[in-house]
C-alpha cells in the first residue's frame, strides 16, 4: 500500500500540472472503488479551479472554490500526470482532465483507492469523516517526543502497532514503522508502556528522518507504486530490515527475522533490537 512518503511523492508530482488549472472533464471508467464514485463528479467538477493541491494522511486534496476532492491511492494505486490524449490502459479507472492540455489518471488494479467529494457547504475539508479523528502530521512539530512518551503510556499494545495508529500518528506505515523501529533499536513487540522518555525521543526522530529520506528518493516501489512521471521509488535500496528476512544484518550480520504483527509482516533484528518482557504484575497482599 502507498504510505505517507508515496502518497507526498504523488502531491508533489502532480501540483505543478495542477495548482491553479481549470478542470475540464471527470472521466469515470469504472468507479467501483472502495466507495462508488459519485456520477455527478461528471456535471459538479467541470469548470472548477484547482486551488490548492494538499495532503492529510494518505489523501491527496484538491481544493476547489466549491468543494474538494479527496484521492486515496488503496493498496495498489497511482496518480499519474499524462496528456489528455494519452492511450487508455487497463484499470485506468478516473480521469481528471485540465485546460492546460493534460489530464490526472487514477490506475487502482485492486480498486481500493478511493475518489470522493466534500462540499464546501459541509464546512472545511478538515470535518470530513475519514480526516476529522486523524493524528498529528509525523513531520510537523506537533508530533514530538513529549506528545509520544504521552501517548504510550498506560498502552499494552505492542510499540509497532502503536506507531501504526493513525489516531497517534499518521503515515508511519508498515514499512517505515519498521525501519524506523530498527534504528531506534527498539524490538517491534516491545509494550509501549515501557519505553523511556528518551527511547520515544529518538523513536520520534527516527519516523520523522526515515520519513524524509523517503520522500527525497520518491518513496518506495515494491510492487506497484510509480510516481506521477512514471518512476518508481528508489528508497527501496535504502531499507536495512523491511524485506530482508533471512539476510544478515547490516550492524551485526545476525539474520534478519520475519513475524506477523497485527496480520502485517514484521522484520526486525534480535540481536540489535533485543525483546524486553514486561514485568509481572506484582502478587496482591493476602489479607
Amino acid at each position: 500500500m502507498p504510505e505517507l512518503p508515496e502518497v507526498e511523492t504523488t502531491r508533489k508530482g502532480i501540483q505543478p500540472k495542477v495548482d491553479q488549472q481549470t478542470i475540464t472533464a471527470f472521466v469515470i471508467r469504472d468507479g467501483r472503488l472502495r466507495w462508488p464514485v459519485e456520477t455527478h463528479l461528471q456535471n459538479t467538477l467541470p469548470g472548477l479551479v484547482v486551488l490548492s493541491v494538499q495532503r492529510r494522511g494518505k489523501y491527496i486534496l484538491l481544493n476547489t472554490q466549491k468543494g474538494t476532492l479527496l484521492i486515496h491511492l488503496g493498496m495498489s494505486g497511482n496518480l499519474r500526470v499524462l496528456p489528455t490524449d494519452t492511450e487508455v490502459q487497463k484499470h485506468d479507472h478516473i480521469d481528471i482532465e485540465f485546460a492546460n492540455g493534460y489530464l490526472l489518471r487514477l490506475n487502482d488494479p485492486r480498486r481500493f483507492g478511493s475518489v470522493l467529494w466534500h462540499d464546501v457547504s459541509l464546512g472545511p475539508v478538515e470535518n470530513h469523516k475519514l480526516l476529522a479523528k486523524l493524528a498529528p502530521e509525523p513531520l510537523t512539530d506537533d508530533f514530538n517526543g513529549a506528545y509520544f512518551y504521552e501517548k504510550t503510556r498506560n498502552r499494552k499494545v505492542a510499540i509497532k502497532t502503536l506507531v501504526m495508529n493513525s489516531h497517534v500518528v499518521v503515515g508511519a506505515g508498515n514499512i517505515y514503522a519498521n525501519e524506523s523501529l530498527f534504528m531506534s533499536r527498539i524490538h517491534p513487540q516491545t509494550q509501549a508502556s515501557l519505553l523511556t522518555q528518551k527511547q520515544c525521543d529518538l523513536l520520534v526522530e527516527n519516523i520523522k528522518s526515515v520519513l524524509i529520506a523517503a520522500i527525497k528518493q520518491g518513496g518506495t516501489t515494491l510492487k506497484d507504486f510509480l510516481s506521477p512521471d512514471g518512476k518508481p521509488g528508489y528508497f527501496v535500496q535504502q531499507l536495512k530490515v523491511y524485506g530482508q528476512a533471512g539476510q544478515p544484518c547490516q550492524t551485526c550480520s545476525t539474520p534478519i527475522e520475519r513475524i506477523m504483527l497485527n496480520q502485517r509482516a514484521t522484520y526486525f533484528c534480535s540481536q540489535c533490537q533485543p525483546f524486553i518482557k514486561p514485568k509481572p504484575p506484582s502478587a496482591q497482599k493476602s489479607r
